[in-house]
């Protein structure tokens, strides 16, 4: 591992009395097992003597052990008789997500009603807190809303909405109810949001008018307008039939400001806010669907990823108790917007144990540096999660944003969405964690609602690991022939031996794409696409992404989506995005275009394609540069070979280039501008 020395140092030993003190260490003590190894064996190999598989064994007794509550108990713990791909968790069991995250935590004798469920505070400093009977009341509003305008079960509801403690009891309303929750990034642009509305055929649409960033209002509602109008032109008809919208500017009140209304519209306050504050959750069986969320490959359209209520449960609650060690008095704080994943896995996997969610609005340097640390400071937060883009961007403000503010409440810190370098890494457990607080960095994805890695909180740590194994996730690090590399501390790619029971049930496309995009490279094993590698000491590191998903900031988006966005513009006729190393979002979109005849290169050219980007996918995905060519590097077939413009790019070895049509064209991308 000559490229990655800094991981042969362990910075982090924790003390036995924290080892000790650890869900995880209870757990372990509670069914003999004696040490970190034999946890990862014993949930997620098959063990000699056991009548089932370690897999099987652990997410079995996991529901009794978690205290998940089913309606009527399951058969078995699965059926894969059709194999891993189409694995049937819990079958026979009838459950609801809503119930154990709510709508039990708010009965009268639960003693968790009056407890605090969520933690908001606003941009602009406003701070609200809501208790689990005041949740449960706003969820079974949403409920009644949506059987008012005919959504019933399996029906399918967008939430584009601003970061506000209503898009929980959006979420549990749905769930109440038994639509599937779509939920979609606030900062998308119209064409993102577009195609995600169109290809759910979401009837409801919750959105808000806005919300605020660095100190000013951003619009919503008519990204929102845009987007429904557009949805309707691909399906050929406007697929959203009621659009509710929460007032946060106060538009509503203002008569300085204009909303654009339609006759699908109606605010929060006249419709959820008048319905019935009373509704139980609806029994539905195991598999039945929870949410849709989105993840983009690389062949263009984004690939709607199917949860169920039982799955996407457990693996929230789990993550949340073993790996991020919770207790009764947590204050739990992911920054993640309710259109990524970690948005619904934060709220499902705290609530429920009846845990404390902070919520927070805007943006993280706002009004200074600091925000995040005073309100780490004055909320008592005890666990942080933040992506590595972040702290590389805060870091760079320098460390006297820190001074002043009282961190010691924090107990772990955690991070996703994207390689860490090992100086961002140390100043975040040195300066933010004092020394003593556990990064928690996992890795996963959409796919599967998780964690396929994920360190245990008793482990040592070396900069920028992932720990090891998720619990009951069975992972291995294979070659291209899908022969284990991983003992042998050789890179390779990241795969799943066995399903678990939050893997995607299929995509919302159907089961050839499903297929194609995770089972194809090898017989039966889930292809992660990620490339991995386990060191010395059995710790596990990533080394980026196998294909050519963008990954900016921790969000990942097709290079397709991107081109499709530069190419609205008139002025350009092709285009390949291509993802550049960058010291603050890791990846950086390179957008290189080809322009139609009667347009000439130019700098206010070049910024007019970046704004029109950004505009239709949202400001993380505007190209860092924008570069013209004549032509691209191209397959027979008139495939681009994107590889070649990212290694061009890169000053990398081109590889294998026998397939390309115009080898010419490689000058032309070397010698862009």
């Amino acid at each position: 591992m000559s490229d990655h020395e800094y991981a042969d140092t362990v910075v982090h030993e924790p003390s036995r009395e924290f080892v000790e003190s650890t869900n995880v260490w209870a757990f372990m003590q509670d069914y003999d097992i004696d040490d970190y190894e034999e946890l990862i064996e014993r949930t997620t190999t098959d063990v000699p003597g056991e009548p089932a598989s370690g897999v099987e064994w652990f997410w079995d007794l996991l529901p009794e052990y978690l205290g998940v509550e089913f309606f009527e108990e399951y058969d078995r713990v699965r059926d894969d008789s059709r194999g891993p791909q189409f694995t049937d968790w819990y079958p026979g069991g009838t459950i609801n997500a809503a119930h154990n995250v709510l709508d039990r935590h708010a009965r009268r004798d639960s003693g968790t009603r009056n407890a605090v469920a969520l933690i908001w505070e606003g941009e602009p400093g406003d701070v609200r807190q809501i208790t689990y009977h005041d949740l449960d009341r706003q969820a079974s509003r949403v409920a009644n809303y949506l059987e008012s305008v005919g959504v019933d079960t399996g029906d399918t509801v967008g939430l584009y909405m601003p970061m506000v403690p209503e898009v929980a009891s959006i979420l549990y309303g749905c769930l109440k109810v038994g639509a599937i929750a779509v939920p979609i990034f606030s900062g998308f642009g119209v064409d993102a949001t577009a195609t995600r509305i169109a290809d759910a055929e979401c009837s409801v649409l919750f959105t808000g008018d806005g919300f605020y960033r660095r100190g000013s209002g951003v619009h919503l509602k008519g990204t929102a307008d845009e987007a429904i109008e557009q949805a309707g032109e691909e399906l050929g008809e406007v697929p959203v039939e009621h659009t509710v919208v929460y007032d946060r500017l106060g538009l509503a009140d203002d008569p300085d400001e204009s909303i654009r209304w339609t006759r699908r519209d109606d605010w929060w306050d006249e419709t959820v806010g008048e319905a019935d504050d009373e509704y139980a959750a609806k029994e539905l069986p195991s598999d039945q669907e929870s949410m849709l969320l989105y993840s983009s490959g690389t062949t263009g359209k984004p690939k709607g990823i199917v949860h169920t209520h039982a799955g996407s449960l457990l693996q929230a609650a789990k993550e949340i108790h073993f790996g991020f060690d919770h207790k009764p008095g947590d204050r739990f704080f992911w920054v993640s917007d309710i259109g990524w994943m970690m948005g619904p896995w934060t709220l499902l996997g705290n609530h429920a144990f009846g845990g404390t969610v902070f919520m927070y609005e805007g943006a993280p340097d706002h009004p200074d540096p600091d925000r995040f640390w005073s309100m780490i400071d004055r909320h008592d937060i005890t666990t942080f999660g933040v992506s590595p883009t972040a702290i590389r961007a805060l870091r760079k403000k320098g460390d006297e944003w820190l001074d002043g503010h009282d961190l010691s409440s924090l107990r772990l810190l955690g991070s996703t969405g994207e390689p860490w370098d090992p100086e961002s890494w140390m100043w975040f457990y040195e300066h933010v964690g004092g020394g003593e607080c556990p990064i928690v960095n996992i890795s996963g994805g959409t796919e599967i609602m998780g964690c396929f890695l994920m360190p245990m909180p008793i482990q040592s740590l070396k900069p920028c690991t992932l720990g090891g194994p998720g619990l009951g996730m069975a992972v291995d690090i294979v070659d291209a022939e899908g022969n284990s590399v991983a003992d042998a501390r050789e890179r390779g790619y990241l795969v799943a031996r066995d399903s678990c029971p939050s893997m995607t049930k299929s995509l919302w496309s159907g089961d050839e794409r499903y297929l194609a995009e995770y089972w194809s490279t090898w017989d039966d094993v889930w292809d992660h696409g990620d490339w991995a590698q386990k060191d010395a000491d059995g710790l596990w590191f990533l080394h980026g992404r196998a294909d050519d998903v963008l990954n900016v900031a921790g969000r990942k988006v097709g290079p397709a989506e991107v081109e499709g966005a530069a190419m609205e513009h008139a002025a350009v006729n092709q285009a390949a995005a291509v993802g550049a190393p960058d010291d603050t979002t890791g990846t950086a979109v390179v957008l290189y275009v080809v322009l139609e005849p009667d347009y000439d290169p130019s700098d206010d050219l070049r910024e007019s394609i970046r704004a029109a980007v950004g505009e239709e996918l949202g400001k993380p995905f505007r190209p860092r540069e924008v570069l013209f060519v004549d032509e691209f590097p191209k397959t027979q077939s008139g495939k681009i070979i994107r590889r070649a413009i990212e290694a061009v790019y890169r000053d990398e070895d081109l590889g294998d280039m026998s397939s390309i049509e115009n080898p010419d064209a490689l000058e032309t991308v070397r010698e862009a501008r």
